[in-house]
């Protein structure tokens, strides 16, 4: 084999093995990270609805304390006229049932309410009708040991006049003697639990409560539901209950499934909460991820290819020539001095063609700079090779730039960034952007006047200097020669209104239309570097911040831009 393929190969070899580890590492990342957004948004939804159970709990134990409060109620119960106990409590829970006519009570969704004696024992009531028919299994789940002295949450399982299943949540709230302060009795209030789906923005959600070692969630066949109740039962009997998490196969789909205590320390039954999540949809984004990656990595590995062969070829000629020249005679000493000499001159220079090919290379992917990185702090490695992987890991900063951007605009329509607001020094970040656009290159020399001195607002520093590095760097790659840029900053009201101008060509009409869509660049692709995403992701950044960015004229050598901030309370902290 010739020292021409054995060099391909052995650069092929090469160019292979990192790609593929990039490729492998990159996709193996972006999938993990993809996993773990949706995690952490699923485990947000389940956090929101224990939030609401709890207000739902909270605003039940109100309601019963105060009726546990009623002269009423307190005189059927210290004078045993039990008979009243229950009429008294009827007027009292009209809101509970929706029957109430008074809008500063709101109607919860009661379904039954008992009474329980200084023992424990219910008190029957002698129409059931009036209070929420319960079956006598039903009721005696709800007799304690002994009166609580704090309000109790609880889960009853019953069922209907139809014969179907249901679970109540039910509030036990003592009712505490006047004269003793000792509990006398405890009033007991069941109501339907709240369901995520009513509160989720996640689809395909399913929630249900695991009570008396069953699941009970209509949504799924029975089967499914035996199913996950053998998983549940194995973690939550565990003595260790740290993962509340768990994965498990129904009909060949993953399901991603979170449960938590919803009646911690109390003394009925413990019930969780148990959400349920099929994770087909991620997986489906996962594989095209993968696909895209894929066909990028083969794209790069054909022009790696290319360029191996092109570099092999141009490096195997003075070697080849060296061999036949080696093998004259001492008379040809002379000239196989002269061809070595000719052969390191033409080595340097196809070492600093490879260095340019690869730095022209315009398809480079981020995902490669890792291996990029590990293979130049080999300490082998020439100087010559050093230059020449130092220039693919520059290539890398430009799509690794459109990368970041589109990950921050895919997160803004996901609606998943949310901003953290704080009180932003908004002059001090313009000083600071024009410092750092002072360091740049001067092509085009421009008068920067104006500023925003002393003026607080409620933001983000970050995404905040993001909008501002956006418009003075739009404002200084569009100006002319000996140009000028004039910022300017006032208050209306509740807020802060920046204007960024500049001297240079104007937009026309027809293009000011489309200048915040995204990769739309006008009439100046190909002569401005820029990707077409500044102004779009400056004007959403804007908007979550409560503001906005607009176009506000551009004509006669002028254009200027304005975007709104709110003015900083004095609430907020500083950032």
């Amino acid at each position: 084999m010739s020292f021409r393929l054995k060099l391909l190969a052995v650069m092929m070899l090469v160019v292979s093995a990192i790609t593929a580890l990039g490729l492998y590492l990159a996709q193996h990342k972006l999938a993990v990270g993809a996993e773990q957004a949706l995690v952490t948004e699923f485990q947000s939804e389940v956090a929101a609805l224990l939030r609401v159970q709890q207000l739902h709990h909270a605003t039940l134990a109100e309601r019963c304390r105060l009726l546990a409060e009623r002269p009423r109620i307190h005189a059927a119960l210290e004078d045993n006229a039990l008979d009243l106990l229950y009429p008294s409590a009827k007027d009292e829970l009209r809101d509970l049932f929706g029957e109430s006519d008074d809008p500063a009570k709101p109607s919860l969704p009661a379904t039954f309410y008992r009474f329980l004696d200084s023992k424990g024992n219910l008190i029957k009531p002698k129409n059931a009708t009036d209070v929420g028919e319960l079956s006598s299994d039903a009721e005696s789940k709800l007799t304690l040991t002994a009166l609580p002295s704090s309000p109790q949450t609880g889960y009853l399982l019953r069922r209907t006049d139809r014969g179907d299943e249901t679970v109540d949540e039910i509030v036990a709230v003592p009712i505490i003697s006047t004269e003793t302060a000792q509990p006398i009795a405890a009033i007991v209030v069941g109501a339907k639990p709240v369901e995520l789906a009513q509160h989720s923005v996640v689809q395909n959600i399913n929630n249900g409560i695991w009570l008396e070692d069953q699941l009970h969630l209509s949504r799924l066949t029975s089967w499914e539901q035996a199913s996950i109740g053998r998983e549940l039962e194995k973690v939550i009997s565990s003595p260790n209950q740290a993962e509340k998490s768990l994965r498990i196969q129904l009909a060949g789909i993953p399901h991603l499934i979170l449960y938590g205590q919803l009646n911690p320390n109390s003394v009925f039954a413990p019930a969780y909460e148990v959400c349920i999540y099929p994770l087909d949809d991620l997986l489906g984004r996962q594989r095209r991820l993968r696909w895209q990656i894929l066909g990028a990595g083969v794209f790069l590995l054909l022009g790696a290819f290319g360029v191996s062969h092109f570099a092999s070829g141009r490096l195997s000629v003075p070697v080849t020539k060296l061999a036949h020249e080696t093998a004259e005679a001492r008379a040809g000493r002379a000239e196989a001095q002269a061809a070595l000499e000719k052969t390191s001159k033409e080595l340097q220079r196809a070492a600093r063609f490879s260095a340019n090919t690869s730095h022209q290379l315009k398809t480079p992917v981020a995902v490669l700079r890792a291996g990029l990185e590990e293979l130049r702090s080999q300490e082998n490695l020439s100087p010559e090779g050093r230059e020449e992987i130092a220039a693919l890991i520059h290539q890398t900063f430009r799509i690794t730039s459109i990368i970041e951007d589109l990950l921050l605009l895919s997160q803004m329509d996901a609606g998943r960034l949310q901003i953290t607001f704080n009180s932003v020094d908004l002059g001090h970040l313009i000083d600071a952007q024009v410092d750092d656009l002072s360091t740049l290159s001067h092509e085009v020399e421009t008068e920067i006047v104006g500023g925003c001195d002393g003026v607080q607002i409620a933001g983000e520093k970050h995404y905040v200097a993001l909008i501002i590095q956006n418009l003075l760097e739009n404002a200084r790659k569009f100006n002319r020669p000996g140009g000028r840029i004039r910022i300017a900053c006032h208050q209306e009201e509740n807020r802060v209104i920046l204007s960024v101008g500049n001297t240079g060509r104007t937009i026309s009409k027809p293009v000011q239309e489309h200048i915040f869509e995204r990769f739309h660049r006008g009439a100046v692709q190909g002569e401005i570097p820029g990707h077409g995403l500044g102004l779009n992701l400056a004007r959403e950044l804007a908007r979550l911040h409560g503001g906005d960015l607009r176009l506000v004229r551009s004509e006669n050598d002028w254009t200027e831009f304005e975007v709104r901030f709110r003015l900083a309370n004095k609430g907020i902290g500083t950032e």
